[in-house]
């Protein structure tokens, strides 16, 4: 019991406590942003990781969700609905799960590849569907609406951007506790065995397909909820929020964080919001970052960041810490923070070649200011120092490496 509670309580304290430490605005719009990530990427592991199901439609269902409690507030700043603006993510997880009663019929009686190809089809028939019926989703532009509506309940009104970050961190402590939950229940049980062998949950009694379907059903709700505070956080909603890039964005930083673990998807989610909303500030290649480091998580480490925390808790709780290991840690980290400025230097300079210099100055003379220092991007020297920092990382690592396998 202690170590079910514990966790939890250690959570709640967390978000309750991060906006005393970020208390600057934009901090408080990026640890919101963070925390609709965190739901939709536990929602979008409630198939991937619990059911095995590969879904790349996952944002249609929080991307509907979003637009039914947009609807809802603007029907409630009209005057024509009275609901508590705290209900309004509710509003949005219904619409995500009424949606997937109706497309997950047809999704689910499929598993494996056919399931994700099929899931890949319906997140472009629901864009172009979008975008065909500008009356309802707005089109293009979408539809905005306002989250101050009425008079303010105990003084919150929801204007002030902290009181719109406990409303998140509190449906996000609801819900990810609910998943939790469901994981242990007999549902969550079958659907684990419906992923692992589907013909023997069916020779015991139980439909795959129906399993499948109730386990979407449930995702989509959570998913609609994060839409649905989405909707709240930023006033607006488009088209983007049920496309193709955001449904790989979702399971992009869900498989980062570790799709076997429970808290993986929250790191996957915290994780993918630095990388798309803090670096972008100071970067165009944040998506290049991205993508390598993505596919440095699938090389070296395919249960994502939650198995090398897991692993480095294992560690430290068993003692086995010697100098010897350290020391091999550290020449590791040297080597790998000598490829990775390397790697960063080469890519700065390639982007600033090809597009930054010449728009900016329209001259070949631009230089690029990266750590404090100016780096003529046409010279052939920063160039060089590039490649040998990457050259010379790389054969540190790889004698790291035999040396390590020869013990």
């Amino acid at each position: 019991m202690r170590r079910t509670v514990l966790p939890w309580l250690l959570f709640a304290l967390l978000l309750l406590l991060a906006p005393l430490v970020f208390a600057q605005s934009a901090a408080l719009s990026l640890l919101s942003q963070m925390g609709t990530m965190v739901l939709l990427c536990l929602s979008c592991n409630m198939l991937l990781g619990e059911g095995g199901m590969l879904s790349f439609g996952h944002a249609v269902y929080s991307g509907l969700g979003a637009f039914g409690a947009i609807h809802l507030m603007n029907r409630m700043a009209d005057g024509g609905v009275a609901f508590p603006v705290t209900l309004v993510p509710l509003a949005g997880g219904l619409t995500g799960a009424l949606c997937a009663v109706v497309l997950g019929y047809l999704t689910t009686r499929r598993a494996g590849t056919t399931f994700a190809m099929i899931t890949l089809g319906l997140v472009e028939l629901v864009s172009a569907c979008v975008l065909m019926f500008p009356e309802v989703f707005g089109g293009e532009g979408g539809i905005s609406g306002n989250r101050v509506i009425g008079e303010p309940v105990l003084g919150i009104s929801y204007g002030p951007q902290i009181q719109v970050y406990y409303l998140i961190a509190g449906w996000l402590l609801v819900c990810a506790i609910a998943i939790y939950a469901l994981r242990h229940t007999p549902l969550g049980r079958i659907l684990n065995a419906v992923r692992d062998n589907p013909e023997r949950a069916a020779f015991i009694g139980y439909d795959p397909q129906r399993v499948r379907y109730l386990a979407l059903i449930l995702s989509a709700f959570f998913a609609g909820v994060a839409g649905g505070l989405s909707a709240i956080n930023f006033e607006i909603v488009s088209a983007e929020y049920v496309g193709a890039l955001r449904s790989g964005a979702i399971l992009l930083f869900t498989f980062i964080g570790g799709t076997a673990y429970f808290y993986g998807p929250i790191i996957g989610g915290v994780v993918g919001v630095l990388f798309s909303s803090w670096l972008s500030a100071y970067t165009q290649a944040w998506q290049f970052y991205l993508g390598a480091f993505f596919i440095l998580i699938v090389m070296t480490a395919p249960g994502g960041l939650a198995s090398l925390t897991d692993r480095g808790w294992r560690l430290l709780r068993s003692g086995d810490i010697e100098a010897r290991l350290l020391m091999r840690l550290g020449l590791w980290l040297m080597a790998a923070l000598c490829t990775l400025a390397g790697v960063i230097l080469a890519t700065e300079m390639a982007y600033q070649a090809s597009l930054g210099s010449l728009a900016e100055t329209g001259g070949e003379g631009a230089s690029l200011v990266l750590w404090g220092w100016s780096i003529d991007v046409h010279s052939a020297r920063p160039w060089i120092v590039a490649m040998l920092l990457i050259a010379v990382g790389a054969m540190a690592l790889a004698v790291w490496h035999r040396k390590g396998k020869g013990r």
